[in-house]
């Protein structure tokens, strides 16, 4: 792993925060708050940058109570405006919608747990249309190297501040940032449904993933699940495909 200076990693990602939303003509940002380790490390670095210009936005939808108060936690150490928006109802009207034909839905399926952090996309961009802010993302390096976010959902974003750091250095981050501990420590979780972890669902450990990425030695085996990982998910981590011109005008 590499040794990186976090006080200097810290006030470059504040700068470039303030020159980014600075040259969009915004005033401020709006972020989602989870209570997990890169939701925290982001908003405390847009405090930093922006002061009371920044809007945390806790969104519980069938989550865990303690989701809820480790946010809440980060929100009132560091004096962050928030609000809480349940979307519980929300998500329940809009399977109503969806699953009429059939008795349940499947809790714990993709096509449903995907909804969830699109519906918190929804709100944070009222939010920010509102008052004039970005949405910031709270992704970092290892989950966009694999596409391990949601298409349109935690992906749909306008700036992506620890897009270039990996989780192993968010965390140490982090701690430089004097986060709660009991937060770092959490076992990372994306909270699609009850005992869903990002390891888990990956099949590696964000551990072996930073070593890939950085370019340091791996099992072979890890690396070609890293791949398969990358590749499965190129559509997301792409620029949306379109037909080229001269394909269209070509002859057929």
């Amino acid at each position: 792993m590499r040794h990186l200076n976090y006080e200097v990693i810290e006030e470059k990602l504040i700068t470039w925060l303030k020159d980014k939303v600075s040259s969009a003509g915004a005033r401020g940002v709006v972020v989602g708050l989870s209570g997990g380790l890169d939701s925290s490390v982001t908003a405390v670095l847009a405090r930093k940058a922006f002061g009371d210009d920044i809007l945390g936005l806790i969104m519980p939808c069938f989550s865990s109570d303690q989701d809820l108060r480790d946010a809440e936690l980060v929100a009132k150490k560091f004096a962050i405006n928030y609000k809480i928006k349940n979307l519980d109802s929300l998500l329940k009207e809009m399977m109503k919608i969806l699953e009429q034909d059939k008795e349940k839905a499947r809790e714990d399926s993709l096509a449903v747990a995907n909804i969830k952090p699109r519906l918190r996309m929804t709100v944070l961009y009222y939010y920010a249309a509102r008052q004039n802010y970005l949405v910031l993302g709270t992704d970092n390096w290892s989950e966009f190297k694999v596409g391990y976010f949601t298409k349109y959902g935690d992906g749909g974003v306008d700036l992506a501040p620890l897009g270039r750091l990996v989780k192993t250095e968010v965390r140490k981050l982090a701690q430089n940032l004097d986060i709660p501990e009991r937060i770092i420590n959490r076992p990372p979780s994306a909270g699609l449904w009850e005992g869903q972890t990002d390891e888990k669902e990956m099949g590696i450990t964000y551990e072996q993933l930073d070593r890939y990425i950085l370019g340091d030695e791996v099992p072979a085996d890890i690396r070609n699940k890293i791949e398969e990982l990358k590749d499965r998910n190129l559509h997301k981590t792409q620029p949306i495909p379109f037909p080229e011109r001269d394909y269209l005008e070509g002859e057929s």
